[in-house]
Order: C-alpha cells, then structure tokens, then sequence
C-alpha cells in the first residue's frame, strides 16, 4: 500500500513537472501570450514573493478564518433547526415556502447589502459564507435523521430504551454520513461565499487580491492565486474525508 502511495505521487510529481515545462515553452516561444495565460516560472517567482513577504499567508488566514466562522455558525445553525423540523413537522411546514424562496435566491447578490449592513470588514464575508452554508446542511440534517432506519428506532422502544438514548444510540449515528456529506459542501461553499463576497469589496483576502490583481491585468498573480485556491479546496475536502473517516470508523 506504501509503495503503490509512493508511485501515484513520483507520477503526479512527473505529471506536473512536464505540465510546467510545457506551459514554459509554449509562452516562451510564443505559442501562448503570456499576457493571457501567465508563464510558469512568473506564478513561481509571483508566489516565493508573496511567501517571503507574508502577505499571502496574511491574506490567506483572513479568508480561512472566515471560512471556518462562517461554516461553524452556518452549521450550527442548521443542525438546530432541522432538528426541530423533526421533532416538530408542523413547524417545517409553514416555514418551508419562506426558506425555499430564501434559499433560491443567489446569496452572493446580497453581498452588496451586508456589505452595508456589516461593512468591508470580516462580518460582511461571515454572513454571506452563512447565508450559503445554512441551507445545504440543514436539508442534509433532516434527509438523514429521517433516513435512519425506523424498524432500529421502534426495536430501541420496543426494549425500553429512553427517546434521549435512542436519539444519541441510533439515530444520530445511522444519520452521521448523510450530515457529514452536507458538512462537507457547506465547508466548501462557506469558502466559495467569503472569497466572492471578498471579490467584491474587502479590506483583505484573497478575493480581494484576487480583484485587484485582475484590474491590474497581473495574470501570474491571478493563476498563482488561483492555484492557491485549487490547493486549499483540495486540502479541505481532503480532511473533511479523513474526518468523515475517523468518526465513522465503527461502520
């Protein structure tokens, strides 16, 4: 298993070594305007720059630290209120218009009006990261609970067991895979919603960098922030999974 990780990784290395190489000889010859597409070797010296300085990592935990405020209230949140949509449906049912309208309505449209409310700041990013993380968690909490096995849930009464041990022995547990693939998006769209709302208007982050490399036309600074983007998607899908992993290692 060792060596076969050490393979897949020697050729993802060798992958994107040629890929660069590639993408160096094409702008240096000229078969790609680099003025378009950036040059390999300038998203490198763009980035060791940015490393060395410190602005990157200052920008990049502005923008992380938003994404995790926003998915830790936007979760919580969620997590509330489906469970008092199971407990009580009548309750779901006269709100359900209100928040699927509320739900359809494209989130990142209201930037400019909790920009307002909250300013440049981070508060601003916090409500629109929220705003995307709230919806998606809650419909996964409720499909899950009420995806649990009711045959395991009328044993566990049939046996005398509590509604309070029933709930934390078999409900939450049979519905813990179905929350965690919404925890899982809402994470995701936590971040996709600071970095738009930084895009924006913002006093820092990488979506504001991000704008204002754009306006300068500083292509390598794009990709190289694209680039950082990519990796920190890939990095927070990655240990949602490992998460994901341990909690349900007893399946």
């Amino acid at each position: 298993m060792k060596a076969d990780t050490l393979r897949w990784g020697a050729a993802h290395i060798v992958f994107i070594a040629v890929l660069l190489a590639l993408g160096e000889w094409l702008t240096v010859n000229r078969w790609l305007d680099p003025t378009f597409v950036g040059q390999p070797s300038g998203v490198i010296k763009f980035l060791w720059n940015n490393i060395a300085t410190g602005k990157l990592w200052t920008d990049l935990g502005w923008t992380m630290a938003g994404t995790l405020i926003s998915f830790a209230l936007g979760s919580s949140a969620a997590m509330a209120v489906g469970l008092l949509f199971v407990a009580f449906p009548k309750v779901e049912k006269f709100l359900d218009p209100y928040l699927n309208a509320m739900n359809v309505m494209p989130r990142i449209a209201l930037a400019p009006l909790f920009i307002l409310w909250f300013g440049l700041g981070l508060g601003s990013k916090i409500a629109v990261g929220c705003s995307l993380t709230f919806f998606i968690v809650l419909s996964s909490t409720v499909a899950g609970i009420r995806g649990v096995s009711q045959d395991h849930v009328t044993l566990c009464k049939t046996l005398g067991a509590s509604a309070v041990t029933t709930f934390f022995q078999v409900t939450l547990p049979g519905a813990v895979p179905v929350i965690f693939s919404g925890l899982r998006l809402g994470l995701i769209y936590a971040m996709l919603g600071v970095i738009g709302a930084e895009i924006i208007a913002s006093e820092k982050g990488l979506g504001q960098s991000l704008a204002y490399l754009g306006s300068t036309f500083e292509v390598n600074g794009v990709m190289a922030l694209l680039l950082v983007l990519a990796l920190l998607g890939v990095a927070v899908v990655r240990t949602m999974t490992w998460l994901e992993k341990r909690l349900l290692h007893w399946q």
